[in-house]
């Protein structure tokens, strides 16, 4: 970023685990200034109640947040789509780590941001690790198309299986160069296979003690590859979420992946 340009950001879902770490992050960043967080059904909109300076607006309505170039979404599942949607409509940069958007919604917001000629990013995971690994994955599919995804979190994440673990098997049955041994959609043990994702079996683990953790299993003809990456602190996320405040005003359009804006 230019010395001269600051980009203004508001952070929708700042009392969750993530939403906290991001408000510290772009307090503390230099090329970025907090204006507004958002969250629903707050009892209070004083910015003191929350240890944030007075001049930072505190809504409990998206409509009372101050303009802003960069809309930061840890919301909830069930809340995301209709922010996007509301952050785009507004010309807010979109950047959006919440889980649970079905493909339908995203080719909606993808559309509505078209229209609005608005770039934004929508990623399943900001860590690095996590990013790789679905890279790595995509290329290990190609000559071991039998795979298995085994996704762990804390017992507080709401959605299951996890975007990252979604995301990663869309990944794996794009780049299948044959079909896996078994069809998962037709077997009788599916029941027992997790969640079949684009024909990939994907379990969610859901424990106390685990933040984010993935691992993708492949078997071939007397072998056998396993990748796996672990994020221990919720703090590994925020060099990803930084850089995609970066990119994000760059974007011409909304991409899903933050592979697409590394260098």
């Amino acid at each position: 970023m230019s010395e001269n340009i600051k980009y203004s950001v508001v952070v929708s879902g700042f009392k969750g685990a993530m939403g906290q770490y991001t408000v510290q992050m772009v307090r503390n960043n230099p090329d970025l200034e907090l204006v507004g967080v958002y969250s629903p059904h707050l009892s209070s909109t004083d910015p003191t109640t929350f240890g944030l300076e007075k001049n930072i607006i505190v809504a409990n309505e998206a409509t009372q947040l101050p303009k802003a170039d960069i809309w930061i979404d840890f919301s909830v599942p069930s809340s995301v789509f209709e922010n996007v949607k509301f952050a785009i409509k507004h010309g807010y940069h979109p950047v959006v780590g919440t889980t649970g958007l079905q493909d339908s919604q995203v080719d909606k917001l993808h559309v509505l941001a078209k229209e609005q000629s608005l770039g934004g990013l929508i990623a399943p995971n900001f860590g690095l690790s996590a990013v790789l690994l679905m890279q790595f994955a995509q290329q290990a599919a190609r000559y071991f198309p039998d795979a298995e995804i085994i996704e762990m979190h804390h017992q507080g994440k709401k959605d299951a299986p996890s975007g990252t673990a979604i995301n990663t098997a869309k990944k794996i049955s794009k780049a299948r160069s044959q079909k896996a041994t078994e069809s998962m959609e037709n077997s009788n043990a599916k029941f027992a296979r997790g969640l079949i994702v684009d024909g990939v079996p994907v379990h969610a683990v859901r424990l106390p003690g685990y933040v984010a953790h993935e691992q993708v299993l492949f078997g071939g003809e007397g072998e056998a590859l396993t990748i796996r990456q672990d994020s221990f602190d919720r703090k590994s996320f925020m060099s990803g979420v930084a850089l995609a405040c970066k990119k994000v005003t760059q974007l011409s359009e909304l991409v899903v992946g933050l592979e697409n804006i590394l260098d």
